[in-house]
């Protein structure tokens, strides 16, 4: 009893000692290392980081071991490691840097939220539809909902338009024989800002080989940016969304909706909450009417 009464002292002292920077401190690391944990996901990543692993407790096996040899070499190798890091993962760097970088800080909106939402919510009508018709003739699709990163570099790729989204012009769009339906429509804020738009391929090499051109293409803009990609398959005409690098297939309409809706539309607010909020507005105007009267 006394031993588990002086731990539970020594505990205490402990957590006395700990200060809210410290607390900053382990939290602004952790993320650190989930960050990069999250950079390093994709299997050429992963493989190079093992590679490291390798390479550190080797040098901690020969100096422990006294292998002066080895360990002068592998101690020689470490200086230029650093720059051996930047260069092999590149790539990674350049991607997390322009993700860093391309977050859109909006000061002024044209359009009110519900006016923006109204948009939103007739663009994704509107993309149901014209994905479903479109899977019946098996046309292929891919088209781009931009979310918070900008894509503008993906823009210039293609032919720049201004125009209200309807069914019949994504359609026209991915027409066979249209002049643009090998690339992407991209979205901003319920408009199609761009058609024919060149995305990047992902460098996943664990996807399906049954997958084409078009759906790398999708999931490898979904791994660069923070966009939903909507792909309608040119052989099997089946639906799929890439988010996250992640590739949800054989969606039916209702679930191609649902699921565009969940992730492009801000949470509405709950009946009952927006059923009190209209009460409490009812019981202040009668409590303001009812002052003016006296």
């Amino acid at each position: 009893m006394d031993s588990i009464i002086s731990v539970l002292q020594s505990a205490w002292r402990y957590i006395m000692l700990v200060r809210i920077t410290d607390v900053l401190d382990v939290a602004i690391m952790s993320f650190a290392i989930y960050k990069l944990l999250s950079l390093v996901r994709s299997t050429r990543a992963e493989n190079i980081f093992k590679g490291i692993v390798v390479f550190i407790v080797a040098l901690w096996l020969s100096s422990l071991l006294n292998l002066r040899g080895i360990n002068y070499i592998l101690s020689y190798v470490v200086e230029w490691g650093v720059l051996a890091l930047f260069i092999v993962f590149q790539p990674e760097l350049r991607r997390g840097l322009e993700q860093l970088g391309s977050k859109n800080i909006r000061l002024v909106r044209l359009l009110s939220p519900e006016q923006q939402s109204t948009e939103l919510e007739k663009a994704i009508d509107q993309t149901v539809v014209a994905c479903t018709e479109m899977s019946k003739t098996r046309t292929g699709v891919l088209i781009v909902f931009e979310r918070s990163m900008l894509l503008n570099d993906m823009l210039r790729s293609g032919t720049m338009l201004d125009a209200a989204v309807s069914s019949e012009l994504l359609k026209n769009i991915f027409f066979v024989k249209a002049p643009m339906h090998d690339g992407a429509v991209i979205i901003r804020n319920g408009r199609i800002l761009g058609a024919g738009c060149m995305l990047p391929l992902s460098k996943n090499v664990n996807l399906s080989r049954d997958l084409g051109m078009r759906h790398r293409a999708g999931i490898g803009m979904s791994e660069n940016s923070d966009a939903v990609v909507v792909i309608v398959s040119e052989e099997t005409g089946s639906i799929s969304v890439a988010i996250g690098g992640m590739l949800k297939r054989h969606l039916m309409p209702e679930t191609l909706e649902k699921l565009l809706k969940n992730e492009l539309m801000p949470a509405a607010e709950p009946e009952g909450q927006a059923q009190k909020n209209s009460w409490l507005l009812d019981r202040l105007r009668q409590k303001k009417g009812g002052g003016e009267d006296e």
